[in-house]
């Protein structure tokens, strides 16, 4: 007998209100307890597992989205403290660089991204933007580089032939970093010890979500999660649109 996958995801689409695109969410990501275990199980993402150093994903320059992503990221480099962070006084001045590969992204110090705390810091390990944001109160969404912010969701865009657009939301995985990510010793995604939050990803990470998707998406496939949810345990499965029975009007 054929065995199902191991490794399969359910995915949702749904058509965007207002304009000509395509929503697709992964739906088994969305509904796991991941959770982010920065200084607390994260074995980072060098060769070899350095808990000790409390890097998690951030041994290496960000990498930054655009332009406006860059500037975004000085921006808020400008407002930080140093009682924020570490390296304000002895930071290179050329925070955002560029690499062997041609991307544009942040400048490293001492072996990790520059706005990186390292332990012995005042406050500890840690991005001095979400101690920032925390200070601010405000989220840390608005003040970080953009594939900080997000990870580990990621965002995809293909454009059709009729510029019909479809973004998928789903988890980011090591091909998605290129060869680099086989390299690493560790990937949170991939480990079961980060699959022990008390939510789902869709309600802890839901200033993410609304960044990327709007609010107004953001309620919708929250709004399908829970029907779906509710629908799953009597043990209903969702027929074809074509085929669904309507609401009576």
């Amino acid at each position: 007998m054929t065995k199902a996958p191991s490794d399969a995801h359910e995915w949702v689409s749904f058509e965007d209100e207002e304009e000509a695109r395509t929503w697709r969410f992964d739906l088994t990501y969305l509904e796991s307890n991941w959770v982010c275990i920065f200084n607390d199980g994260c074995q980072g993402v060098l060769t070899e597992a350095t808990p000790e150093l409390a890097q998690g994903c951030c041994s290496y320059g960000a990498h930054l989205l655009d332009e406006q992503d860059e500037q975004h990221t000085l921006m808020r480099a400008k407002q930080l403290t140093a009682e924020e962070w570490q390296f304000k006084d002895v930071a290179p001045k050329d925070l955002v660089i560029t690499n062997e590969a041609g991307d544009r992204v942040t400048a490293q110090y001492d072996d990790a991204c520059v706005f990186l705390n390292r332990p012995d810091f005042a406050l500890g390990s840690g991005c001095a933007f979400h101690v920032a944001a925390a200070n601010h109160d405000e989220s840390f969404v608005k003040w970080k580089p953009e594939v900080c912010w997000q990870l580990p969701l990621r965002r995809d865009e293909e454009e059709g032939a009729d510029e019909h657009l479809t973004t998928s939301i789903g988890q980011w995985e090591r091909r998605h970093w290129g060869d680099g990510g086989f390299e690493f010793h560790w990937w949170c995604s991939e480990d079961p010890s980060a699959y022990r939050g008390s939510t789902r990803v869709v309600d802890s990470m839901k200033d993410e979500l609304i960044e990327m998707v709007g609010k107004r998406n953001y309620k919708r496939l929250l709004a399908y999660m829970d029907e779906r949810a509710a629908r799953t345990v009597k043990g209903q499965l969702l027929p074809h649109p074509v085929v669904r029975t309507k609401a009576p009007k």
